[in-house]
């Protein structure tokens, strides 16, 4: 069952179907600043991320986006629709199966593959999810499952509104 089109932000334990497929609506250009800065920024220093004479030595000839970016980006385009009332547990079996390059645009889906309530926390559940991200070209260039502990509807922190004046 594909469920992209179910409210976003709005999500909440009740709303886990197991076997249902999420495809979240936005996808991303990963830009040379975006992997340049990231590198940097965590202090990675192999040079196939920042030094595209080293790179075009290497059987892709040009640099590869840092792969723990690549994860980042595809969790973040996943939040709206699967954890923006959660708190995520940890990442098993994440697997790059194809490289990502500058210039790329990745999109992402999430298949929804158990849920369960939380023994301990009476107001969240358990939800374990599997999710794809592909490039502009449909090649998938990560997977990975995630476990996040979700709020159930009318449990959890309640979003600020903002009255305009």
């Amino acid at each position: 069952m594909i469920c992209g089109n179910l409210p976003t932000m709005d999500r909440f334990y009740e709303d886990f179907e197991v076997g249902s497929v999420v495809r979240h609506p936005h996808g991303r250009t990963v830009t040379t600043a975006d992997n340049q800065w990231f590198t940097l920024m965590t202090m990675n220093t192999n040079p196939i991320h920042l030094d595209a004479h080293y790179a075009a030595q290497t059987e892709f000839k040009r640099p590869l986006v840092n792969s723990t970016f690549t994860l980042a980006l595809v969790v973040g385009i996943s939040v709206t629709d699967i954890s923006q009332h959660a708190v995520n547990l940890g990442w098993d079996e994440v697997r790059m199966p194809a490289p990502v390059f500058e210039g790329d645009t990745i999109y992402a889906q999430t298949e929804i593959l158990a849920k369960r309530e939380s023994q301990s926390r009476p107001h969240m559940g358990l939800v374990e999810v599997k999710t794809s991200g592909f490039n502009q070209d449909g090649k998938i260039v990560i997977t990975f499952r995630r476990n996040i502990l979700v709020y159930k509807r009318g449990q959890g922190p309640k979003i600020a509104e903002v009255k305009l004046a």
